[in-house]
């Protein structure tokens, strides 16, 4: 469903669930318009990759610290099946509901005002944090290389978030051609990776940990059974972010069919570059020796004319991921704030139609995260907020699906709720291993989330705009109850 013309009649402002809303003038919606048609499904499904592909350079093994090759290894099969199970839910609902808020616009139907602002929140966190982490990995990885004698990487990561918000900035069309380039290069340095690796690859470095004393801790599993559970946010790395790809909706060429399309593609190349990496770096280079690494790709195969080639499209592959999750949290803002849960001002755009302020107040967060240095802890925090997301999101298809069966949707999830809630399941798991990994981080983030939602009880919840097209999405379908 698209925006209503200005000219046309708008809902009725009203009440819904102890909230307020009302109609703004066309000049409103006007201000906050994206650029129709810029996207195919190929290019979406690059997006989708791009999002995630800098978790195969960084960031993963971290996991092994916590599990072992074997802890790592199980925890990302379980991940692996929550994300292909969740992503042929949003495809459904994406399918249904194709609109810039993504999940949120899919909670807001399904779970009323609360629901979807809790959604986008969680979604928020997850993508403000997200780039934050990236952007230490980057640092590593320049610091490696030894580029322009950078020992202290704080500027690298204000470059990165000036120039990448700058480019946003010059619109979305131009921003999705450029991050799949990147992303196109990152996965050439995926294979050249692949190949380097094969002739250094013994299995037993796969297990090379030496064992703790806990339950069950084994060669396999150095540090037993809870190995495998603290993993778990670490497994998450390697799919983390797919699910922006829906935020793409009011951009896409056709979305109701491309945007499935997309998000499906791209799960398939991240599960092949996932199993590649986990397998190839650890039996390359060891799991002890790059379990703490910040460029374990690199550190694997050690000195010679493929670690730099790897090392330098490395770069590729983190800037890709960097640069489209701006996209993804400049989009999920704008959603937010057009309907009203946000600042409004934070979705007005630019004459190229971008989200100005939707991209340029998170990335200063990012950036002031970013001067922590911690991308462990930081891909924990981004792993909490996306985790809990996933919880509401299909929690929302399995409403959707015994609420409105009649749905019109042009693409339906095998399996339907059995599916999901397999995904409900392990992604409610996800959320109490991040306590388990880091406590204190996780429950900033939870209190993060509450001042959110306090915000939008307080205040928000009387001010949401009835004519923004997640509203409207919501108000047909209690015109449709009624009439039912």
């Amino acid at each position: 469903m698209s925006v209503k013309d200005p000219q046309s009649p708008h809902p009725k402002s009203g009440s819904y669930e102890g909230t307020q809303s009302h109609v703004e003038g066309g000049d409103y919606l006007a201000k906050r318009t994206l650029k129709k048609g810029t996207a195919g499904w190929v290019l979406l499904a690059g997006l989708g990759v791009s999002y995630v592909i800098s978790g195969d350079y960084s960031g993963w093994n971290l996991g092994l610290a916590e599990g072992g090759f074997g802890g790592l290894l199980i925890a990302a099969i379980i991940i692996a099946g929550m994300y292909l199970a969740m992503v042929l839910g949003m495809a459904e609902m994406s399918s249904a509901l194709p609109a810039a808020g993504g999940g949120y616009t899919f909670a807001r139907r399904a779970l009323g005002p609360w629901g979807g602002f809790a959604t986008g929140t969680a979604i928020l966190i997850e993508y403000a944090i997200a780039p934050a982490a990236i952007a230490t990995f980057i640092g590593a990885y320049v610091e490696s290389l030894g580029l322009f004698g950078i020992t202290d990487g704080w500027w690298v990561y204000l470059v990165v978030y000036a120039v990448f918000i700058g480019i946003h900035l010059s619109g979305a069309g131009e921003a999705l051609k450029i991050m799949f380039v990147i992303t196109a290069i990152a996965l050439l340095g995926l294979i050249v990776f692949a190949i380097a690796a094969l002739g250094q690859f013994d299995a037993s470095n796969l297990t090379d940990i030496t064992p703790a004393d806990a339950a069950g801790a084994s060669g396999f599993l150095p540090f037993g059974y809870l190995g495998i559970w603290a993993a778990v946010p670490f497994a998450i790395w390697f799919f983390l972010a797919i699910e922006g790809v829906p935020l793409a909706a009011e951009e896409a060429k056709d979305p109701t069919k491309n945007v499935p399309r997309g998000i499906i593609a791209a799960m398939g190349v991240l599960l092949v570059t996932g199993a590649v990496v986990l397998f190839l770096v650890t039996g390359a280079g060891g799991a002890d020796a790059v379990k703490e690494s910040g460029n374990p790709l690199v550190e694997a195969l050690g000195d010679g004319t493929a670690s730099k080639i790897v090392n330098y499209i490395g770069l590729a592959g983190l800037v890709a991921s960097f640069f489209s999750i701006m996209y993804a949290y400049s989009r999920q803002l704008f959603a937010l704030s057009r309907a009203g849960y946000l600042p409004k001002t934070l979705s007005i755009t630019n004459s190229r139609k971008a989200p100005t302020l939707a991209l340029i107040v998170p990335g200063v967060i990012g950036f002031l995260l970013s001067l922590t240095g911690q991308g462990g802890m930081l891909l924990n925090m981004a792993v909490f907020g996306a985790a809990l997301s996933y919880v509401l999101m299909m929690v929302s298809h399995i409403v959707l699906r015994r609420n409105e069966p009649n749905m019109e949707r042009p693409y339906r999830t095998p399996g339907g709720v059995v599916t999901t809630g397999f995904a409900l399941i392990i992604a409610a798991l996800a959320v109490v291993a991040t306590f388990v990994v880091d406590s204190t981080a996780a429950l900033w983030c939870l209190a993060v989330f509450v001042a959110f939602m306090a915000y939008f009880g307080i205040y928000s919840r009387h001010h949401l705009v009835a004519n923004s097209p997640d509203e409207e999405f919501a108000a047909l379908a209690e015109a449709e109850a009624e009439l039912e």
